[in-house]
């Protein structure tokens, strides 16, 4: 009992340290709220409001289940393929950047790497889309550019930290065993990489489909170009066909990419 008291009396104390953190932060949250201005609701905003919550519980069903060119599902399988594309190319594009950061590669001049991985990840996804859209004109293509490009920061970023893992000793045995280095890639750094890579790319292809729905606002097709005519022309039950397709993708989409995951990581 009295070691464990003086191990209490002992313990590090960082009162006036806390004092100070909790004083910044409520500094920063009195100043914050001092700069937020609302000007409250629109006259009619609460009717509005109910008007689309009526037609969220009660969407345009025909659209959610036509095939026509305009329907829901065709939409949202253009959609995914949008996603699907930008986030193979962005993968692709990733695995020379993060090998060229890695540590246990490059050393300290992995600075390179990181320096353009952090500017890739710096640019605001609708300032990035737009000037895409600027170059080459609104469509699918654009939207593939724009989802792969925005794709580097976040899963090479992801792709170094699983290189960074890699379990040194397997390339040490096959170096005394005279392996070449394609031997030692083949055999002791792909196996280790593969399932990480992989459950990388999935997770990214789950944020890249939100993405997509997005970038259709821009003109780049795909279920997110049904949101705006419908919201301008007030007609709710379209959009809410639209919110729904959506949300089953997404349901559907995060149930089955969470199972692959955790088999690939369990191996």
């Amino acid at each position: 009992m009295q070691n464990v008291i003086e191990t209490y009396n002992h313990r590090p104390k960082h009162t006036i340290r806390n004092i100070i953190t909790f004083s910044i932060i409520a500094y920063l949250i009195i100043w914050s709220a001092n700069i937020l201005k609302f000007p409250g609701f629109f006259g009619n905003g609460i009717q509005i409001a109910r008007g689309i919550l009526n037609a969220f519980f009660n969407p345009d069903w025909s659209r959610i289940f036509s095939l026509q060119v305009d329907g829901i599902p065709v939409l949202i399988f253009e959609t995914l393929g949008m996603a699907f594309l930008g986030t193979l190319l962005g993968a692709v594009l990733s695995i020379p950047f993060a090998f060229l950061t890695a540590k246990n590669i490059v050393g300290r001049f992995n600075f390179i790497g990181n320096t353009i991985i952090t500017t890739i990840r710096s640019f605001p996804f609708f300032l990035t889309a737009m000037m895409l859209v600027g170059v080459s004109g609104p469509g699918q293509m654009t939207a593939v550019i724009t989802i792969g490009i925005l794709s580097i920061g976040m899963i090479s970023k992801l792709f170094i930290e699983a290189i960074e893992d890699i379990d040194p000793g397997i390339l040490q045995s096959l170096d005394a065993l005279g392996a070449t280095t394609y031997q030692k890639i083949r055999y002791g750094i792909v196996p280790q990489l593969t399932a990480s890579f992989l459950s990388i790319t999935i997770y990214r292809f789950e944020i890249n489909i939100k993405n997509a729905t997005i970038l259709g606002l821009l003109g780049a097709g795909g279920i997110g170009s049904e949101l705006i005519p419908r919201i301008q022309d007030y007609s709710w039950r379209i959009v809410s066909a639209v919110l729904w397709g959506i949300i089953i993708v997404v349901w559907i989409n995060d149930y089955f990419s969470t199972k692959l995951r955790k088999k690939l990581m369990e191996g």
